[in-house]
């Protein structure tokens, strides 16, 4: 049974006020089923948020159908003051966001401020984007007639986002959807629900229309995104996660054509070559591996170095990594967080003994850390061979592994040997070098001589395994829009002789 309220039942969390139930066509609603949320630094429950099923998924569905004819026409210069005023509100409430994505996510508050930082900043781009999402118009290759093309919404989009960037994740799908002109269903992480809702409570007080947006929460995640998926009345769906869920939803889209964008697993390469700045390659791979205890899909996955500096850099890389602070992210000077959970802690443990028992050196850390919560201490391995698959799957761990090539060409070869094409780093102080290598590099994004790239005006995403489509910049907008053709005749003579 579920009910509609205005104004959604709640959790007083470190002082701020927290929705805890769906959020359907403009209204909030509860439900006789409910799940709990953890702080992993804990391991205790902090709220219990209203399980959705199907059906309120379809009822999302529905409300997101009927909005969107309105939605698509409202004109630009009014949807982007919804969203100024939306963007307004999230910066007033940025530090509630932020500790609460600390509280269920479990990352440094420090690191959940930069999170809140770059959400804020996609969602100001696209405000700015709206109106500037222009057609063209050509004359026909004969003459005669003239090619008008313009873009449209795709439609009623669900977006499903995972939990180690919980407002991210929503701030940049849900801001090119709702730019585009398309309403959406939000399935958040079960794990991370609570940023998702502060995210939808803002563009409720905003002013956004009953149906534009709709958020449902859910431990059955299969069932519900399967039954969406079956509805002829959904038209895109926009997915970050892993890359066998992400199979299994291209699937699903295939039936009825569904305009799909994947941002699936990664495999970083982090090239360090003979002539890099070593402390510079050594300080943004520490950031690069262990930001957000290296639970990111764009993470260092292979950190490898050319052996003339091999040496140098690993003993920097070490010191570095030895300094790090390790605890609850609430806690001053706290560098790495915890896991997400205990199910991904003993993942990370049970990685760890397979490249023990697979020959790699155990330079640092290596176990979980004693008490309470979900801590791992960051882990360093040196890897002198190649180990099979442990060679390019993706970690998702705060698990670094170095490895040394004697050549360019022989990093680019080991770079490229993976099934993943997310994001790749190379580090050297040529310029042409950097050029030639990164444009070899066979991965959607390469950042050069720096281990962070995401900016709300670049495209964002990757090839192969790594996924469909892109988001963030004019690409991410494009993601959430067909074109439509329209060929007009037109007599070149009519009028000229009067």
């Amino acid at each position: 049974m579920t009910m509609l309220a205005s104004s959604p039942v709640t959790a007083d969390l470190r002082g701020h006020r927290v929705p805890l139930d769906l959020y359907i066509d403009g209204a909030w609603r509860s439900g006789s089923m409910d799940f709990g949320v953890v702080n992993p630094a804990t391991g205790a429950e902090i709220a219990r948020v209203v399980d959705g099923g199907a059906s309120d998924a379809l009822d999302a569905l529905d409300a997101a159908d009927r909005a969107q004819a309105a939605w698509r026409d409202v004109a630009p210069r009014a949807r982007a003051r919804l969203f100024a005023r939306a963007h307004a509100l999230l910066l007033e409430r940025g530090e509630a966001i932020a500790a609460i994505m600390t509280l269920e996510s479990g990352k440094p508050l420090a690191e959940a401020r930069a999170e809140f930082a770059l959400s804020a900043d996609f969602f100001l781009w696209y405000t700015e984007q709206i109106a500037h999402l222009h057609g063209t118009y050509a004359s026909g290759s004969n003459g005669g007639y003239r090619i008008v093309t313009t873009h449209q919404p795709v439609g009623p989009s669900l977006l499903i986002t995972p939990w180690n960037f919980p407002l991210l994740m929503i701030a940049r799908k849900a801001g090119a959807a709702l730019a585009a002109g398309c309403t959406v269903v939000v399935k958040s992480a079960k794990e991370t629900p609570l940023t998702c809702a502060l995210f939808v409570e803002t563009l409720h007080d905003a002013g956004f229309p009953p149906g534009v947006v709709n958020l449902v929460h859910t431990t059955t995640s299969a069932d519900v995104s399967s039954a969406v998926m079956a509805d002829s009345r959904l038209r895109k769906v926009s997915f970050t996660g892993s890359t066998g869920v992400g199979t299994t939803l291209l699937g699903q889209a295939a039936p009825g054509i569904v305009n799909a964008s994947m941002e699936l697993g990664g495999d970083g390469p982090f090239v360090v070559l003979a002539d890099a700045d070593v402390e510079l390659a050594a300080q943004q791979a520490v950031v690069c591996k262990f930001r957000n205890a290296g639970q990111a899909c764009v993470a260092a996955n292979r950190i490898i170095v050319h052996e003339s500096i091999a040496d140098e850099f690993t003993e920097r890389f070490l010191a570095l990594t030895r300094e790090l602070t390790v605890g609850d992210g609430f806690t001053d000077g706290v560098d790495v967080g915890p896991l997400i959970s205990e199910r991904q802690r003993d993942t990370v443990a049970r990685l760890v003994a397979e490249f023990t028992d697979a020959g790699a050196e155990l330079l640092a850390g290596g176990g979980k850390v004693a008490g309470d919560g979900f801590f791992f201490e960051p882990t360093v391995f040196r890897v002198d061979t190649e180990i099979g698959d442990l060679c390019n799957r993706e970690l998702f761990a705060p698990i670094a592994t170095i490895y040394r090539v004697g050549s360019t060409a022989e990093a680019l070869a080991f770079a490229n040997d993976t099934t993943y094409g997310l994001a790749a780093y190379v580090f050297t102080r040529d310029l042409s070098r950097a050029i030639a290598v990164a444009e070899r590099l066979e991965f959607g994004m390469v950042g050069i001589n720096r281990g962070i790239m995401a900016d709300p005006a670049a495209a964002f995403g990757g090839i192969k395994s790594s996924g469909l489509g892109r988001e963030g910049g004019h690409d991410g907008i494009s993601e959430f829009l067909e074109p439509r053709y329209l060929a007009i005749t037109v007599d070149e003579s009519a009028g000229l002789a009067s």
